[in-house]
């Protein structure tokens, strides 16, 4: 499904300026079926990681964004929900407590359409560049359709938009994508059953794992949403989280 703002934003608003300020590369991008569903579950850097991914990705991509995006008051609360909206964009309030149906309900329409669904499986940004533990949404999706994963890695997204900033530095940001997982194959060959909740837990770890490798990043087996939130009540970073741990 092609959307015209999507197109729009992509090569001639943001693209074209983007090119020229961050030189963005790609690795592997051919892994990307040229057509039909797939899943494509990035690290998370930075807000831009919704740009730059989709800027180098032949195809259009349909990511779950955050209902904040889309309830946030003020002008640039519209703003934000404007763009989010007009290039496609569905919103999924993570806390709710149906969030994970919803997500996987979402998932299934956009790729029984033949769409690629982006999904950040850490649910939130890196505090600081490592890859953390991914929640199992991801892998519930994959094991529930079957679709292939194609894990991305996100490289120096971080250091072009800094968490906190709006305008991007002119660091050069790259996007290596991996080779596509077969869920069911994966849980077959290691006899675990697509349908428990344990062989979600490993899919995901094993996807996050092949992301900390593409990206040359340590694995952190902590959710990053406690490490945010351990950092901003003052106590530092949790236990198994530590830098250089």
């Amino acid at each position: 499904m092609r959307n015209k703002w999507y197109w729009a934003f992509k090569h001639i608003f943001f693209g074209p300026a983007l090119r020229v300020w961050n030189r963005p590369w790609s690795e592997g991008m051919e892994r990307i079926p040229e057509s039909g569903p797939a899943i494509l579950a990035s690290s998370h850097q930075a807000v831009m990681d919704s740009f730059y991914f989709p800027l180098l990705c032949p195809r259009q991509i349909t990511f779950l964004a955050k209902s904040e995006y889309f309830t946030t008051p003020g002008f640039v609360g519209g703003l934000q929900k404007w763009f989010f909206s007009s290039v496609g964009q569905v919103p999924i309030d993570r806390v709710d407590k149906n969030a994970s149906d919803a997500m996987l309900t979402s998932a299934q329409r956009i790729m029984n359409r033949g769409d690629l669904f982006g999904i950040y499986p850490e649910g939130t940004r890196s505090p600081d560049g490592r890859i953390y533990k991914g929640r199992t949404g991801m892998a519930r999706i994959a094991l529930t359709t079957g679709e292939k994963v194609i894990p991305v890695a996100m490289i120096n997204s971080r250091k072009a938009n800094p968490i906190g900033t709006w305008i991007p530095r002119p660091a050069r940001v790259g996007v290596r994508v991996g080779e596509p997982i077969d869920p069911l194959a994966w849980a077959a060959e290691r006899g675990l059953d697509p349908e428990d909740h344990d062989t979600a837990r490993e899919f995901t770890d094993y996807v996050m794992k092949e992301l900390a490798q593409l990206t040359g990043q340590p694995y952190v087996d902590v959710y990053a949403s406690d490490v945010k939130a351990s950092l901003q009540a003052g106590h530092g970073y949790p236990a198994g989280a530590e830098l250089g741990s």
